[in-house]
């Protein structure tokens, strides 16, 4: 497990990098004189990279081994982290995150791509958990002290702090990770061969799905905490940060729970968890703020719970595919959290009111959670109909 650690180490890095600026949004546009909406592109840039960038150079580079791959996206990630340092104007800011967001893509892709040829497959579900929980410390850590720097030094220390932090997990990991061989070698579009099998392209869907759903509530977590249950505009910090504490727990309990239960059982109870809460909010934040703060609890338990458990599973769908169908995986997430900020948006357009975001959100879940039900059941008349033959 060292070695997964050592991943870990650099997946830490690089969603700190995906969330860091939505923290300093107000900073940047002061800085290098554009509107807050035109700063906060900044963050789409970085997705765009990370959704469109990662499934092309995962399919391209197939064939390399595993460990140089690895090398090569800190490298270009090192590289975007200085050319951010040094950006003095919006444009070049905005083309050094496109990079940041594809390399960071590729590595996320390829360290839980390499994590079953690192570990025993009864221990797949407790890794995956592992890579899980350094995006929840990112939010825990990585961003309130991104955050504290800006402050201190200004902003371009958080990016030479990511070139520096990324130079060290590049010397770790060519020394202590071992050679990884890349996959059987695949004519580029017979790799996509994959998605004509429900029992992959349904799980890609109920990952959009399950990814608009949690952005609809993190998108507009701020007016639900302020007006529904009504507590101060400085509890939205302390509620953020209770949720990144939660999703530390969730993270390593859901990966402990998939090599228990499988990644199947562990994907339909932790999405029917996030639909119960997400359901209940709206009866129920009348009553008590600390009834809706523990509903809000619960979804963001059940959420981080689930995200080693789709990793799990797409790792055993698609064996031949795995970076591949990861990259796709990153993608389907991407276009799910962008989906669902917009309609939560036109939602607040229409009623005026974040009051129904949770119902909006628990929909989203719920057709995950249909998704999934029909592609697992797919699956399984499938094997039923090989072992007939």
């Amino acid at each position: 497990m060292k070695n997964v650690y050592w991943l870990a180490l650099g997946a830490f890095l690089v969603a700190t990098a995906e969330l860091i600026v939505s923290g300093i949004v107000n900073v940047l546009a002061e800085d290098l004189g554009v509107t807050v909406a035109k700063a906060g592109q900044l963050v789409t840039a970085f997705s765009l990279g990370f959704a469109i960038g990662t499934p092309i150079l995962v399919a391209f580079t197939a064939r390399i081994h595993r460990k140089a791959l690895l090398l090569a996206a800190l490298t270009i990630f090192l590289a975007a982290s200085l050319a951010s340092a040094l950006s003095n104007e919006y444009i070049y800011l905005l083309s050094a995150r496109t990079f940041l967001g594809a390399s960071a893509g590729l590595f996320c892709v390829i360290a839980l791509g390499a994590i079953p040829k690192l570990v025993a497959g009864n221990r797949l579900g407790s890794a995956m958990g592992t890579i899980a929980l350094a995006f929840s410390l990112s939010m825990v850590m990585g961003v309130p002290l991104g955050v504290a720097m800006s402050n201190w030094w200004g902003w371009e220390s958080i990016f030479w702090a990511m070139g520096l932090g990324s130079l060290l997990v590049l010397a770790i990991l060519k020394r202590n990770l071992p050679s990884i061989p890349g996959d059987a070698p695949q004519p580029f579009w017979s790799q996509f061969a994959v998605l004509r099998s429900w029992a992959v392209l349904g799980p890609l869907l109920l990952s959009m799905l399950w990814s608009s759903g949690n952005s609809v509530m993190l998108t507009y977590m701020a007016p639900l905490v302020e007006q529904q249950l009504q507590l101060k505009p400085d509890a939205v910090g302390w509620v953020l940060l209770g949720l990144g504490i939660i999703g530390i727990a969730g993270s390593k309990l859901g990966g402990l729970a998939v090599d228990w239960l499988g990644s199947r059982r562990m994907l339909l109870s932790s999405l029917a968890a996030s639909a119960i809460a997400l359901t209940a909010f709206p009866l129920t934040a009348d009553l008590s703020p600390a009834v809706g703060l523990g509903l809000i609890g619960l979804w963001g338990f059940s959420m981080f719970m689930t995200a080693p458990a789709i990793n799990a599973y797409f790792v055993q769908a698609a064996p031949r595919s795995i970076n591949l169908v990861l990259g796709l995986n990153t993608s389907f997430t991407h276009l799910g959290l962008a989906a669902g900020a917009s309609a939560g948006g036109v939602l607040l357009a229409w009623s005026d009111s974040v009051a129904y975001h949770p119902w909006l959100a628990g929909l989203f879940i719920l057709a995950g959670l249909g998704s999934g039900v029909l592609s697992f059941g797919y699956r399984r008349a499938v094997a039923r109909s090989a072992s007939e033959k």
